[in-house]
């Protein structure tokens, strides 16, 4: 039997065939289970009808010119525990792994390795049955020298030909963020999946730099894009004002995005620049219920909370008395809200319009499902083609232009008294609007970002 085992060092050269990697340097560790290879960028996609996941390689140690871009079959996700302790889910792929003349098929999970000093690390699971480990021993199969690795790898150090772009954002699965991925690879730019938790920053006069966990520094971008979910608004809009300060180009300011979470600072800003909307009313004591209601044109009302999105945090109430109960409520919690005119007439209808660098590129109309009074996709509601009148698109515009955002979803409801703005979304989502209206809304967005780099794409 242990004739037939390959005999290794601690450490080793190998190569996946399937993956385009010719070599790369791994840790032979028979403590740990899990094999695990280094990942950047890391992005799922469907490929045939099944699962796949998407990344980037720098397979040569403290060498980040040298970009694989690699594609395998996804097997799972799974939790696993690292080293220092960390749990965090990962990416599973199976491939073939090649050492020496042995070939065979071992499953690894996809992580930001930079941190370690190998690229690559062999588990116990993928060695058991084939491999004896001699651990005083190094290189038993041998290890190219340096120009073996230039010559390896000279067709992976061309430079990309369009922009660096990173997307700020939390889930790299998250319909938006693979299609804004994709349009941008579509347009011959390289796109960087940036997760905001992983990043951190170094705040210095003479050298300010952003950090990718691991150890990686983020300063070499041409354009970010914000995907900021209003749970973590405040580090997001930290970490976009830190690219703004490395003069990175950001297709939504930090600024626009703060103030368009402010509910109530961001109708203020609207109302200033006359643009119309729902009677609304906002008090700090509840000892101004009362004249609140009759202010905004009594029940039905809306009752909002400040930070509520996505329709979370709105309340209907239908009665002087439930109105009552629910601004209290909210009040004895020290929550802000915002009591606002309820527009029976919508009949649970608003329009959606999408607005990127000044024009209205899609609209549509979202219904609300039976018994529901909010239109939000995410709370069940249906999308559909509308056209939009004029002055609507006038209002949209507007909205986007007193926000300062290049890229908004802006939320107008018909009433008796022509449309009226309800809310400007700075990260709208891109599923309803792209499946109704069949629009490459991704697409348009990357175009507004090569606008501001005309010389450096040749457009």
């Amino acid at each position: 039997m242990l004739q037939n085992k390959v005999i290794l060092g601690s450490e080793e050269w190998c190569s996946f065939p399937d993956l385009n990697i010719p070599t790369i340097k791994a840790r032979v560790d028979s403590g740990a289970k899990t094999s695990a290879l280094h990942a950047i960028n890391i992005a799922p996609f469907i490929k045939n009808d099944s699962n796949w996941v998407k990344f980037d390689i720098n397979p040569i140690q403290n060498n980040n010119k040298t970009i694989i871009h690699c594609e395998a079959p996804l097997v799972d996700k799974r939790i696993v525990k690292s080293s220092s302790g960390y749990r965090e889910q990962r990416y599973v792929i199976q491939t073939l792994l090649k050492i020496g003349d042995d070939t065979w098929n071992i499953e690894m999970t996809l992580t930001n390795r930079d941190s370690m000093g190998f690229r690559m690390l062999l588990g116990r699971e993928a060695m058991s049955g084939r491999v004896l480990v001699d651990p005083e021993q190094k290189y038993l199969l041998g290890q190219p020298t340096v120009d073996n690795l230039k010559e390896l790898y000279k067709n992976a150090e061309k430079a990309s030909s369009g922009l660096r772009i990173g997307v700020l954002a939390s889930n790299p699965e998250l319909y938006s963020n693979k299609r804004i991925m994709e349009a941008g690879e579509m347009r011959g730019h390289e796109m960087h999946f940036l997760n905001i938790k992983e990043c951190y920053m170094k705040l210095d006069a003479k050298t300010p730099e952003i950090h990718y966990r691991g150890g990686k520094i983020l300063n070499q971008f041409d354009a970010i894009i914000p995907r900021i979910r209003p749970s973590i608004t405040f580090y997001g809009c930290a970490l976009t004002r830190q690219f703004e300060a490395l003069k990175v180009f950001c297709l939504n300011s930090s600024t626009a995005i703060t103030q368009s979470r402010d509910k109530l600072f961001s109708l203020q800003l609207l109302l200033n620049n006359g643009v119309d909307i729902p009677t609304t009313g906002f008090a700090n004591s509840p000892l101004d219920t009362n004249d609140l209601i009759k202010m905004v044109g009594g029940p039905p009302l809306i009752v909002k909370l400040l930070e509520g999105t996505q329709g979370k945090g709105v309340v209907l109430a239908e009665t002087k008395k439930a109105a009552e109960s629910v601004i209290n409520a909210f009040k004895s919690l020290n929550a802000n809200i915002l009591v606002q005119e309820f527009i029976k007439e919508a009949n649970g209808k608003d329009i959606r319009c999408f607005v990127i660098d000044g024009k209205v590129v899609a609209a549509i109309q979202r219904e609300a499902m039976p018994g529901e009074f909010r239109a939000n996709i995410h709370l069940g509601g249906t999308a559909s083609i509308i056209k939009v009148t004029s002055e609507e698109k006038k209002i949209a515009i507007k909205a986007a232009k007193a926000m300062d955002l290049k890229v908004a979803g802006v939320d107008i409801i018909r009433s008796s008294k022509g449309p009226l703005l309800l809310e400007v979304n700075s990260s709208p989502g891109l599923e309803g609007i792209e499946g109704a209206t069949n629009k490459d809304i991704a697409g348009e967005m990357i175009k507004a970002i090569e606008k501001n780099f005309k010389s450096k794409v040749g457009l």
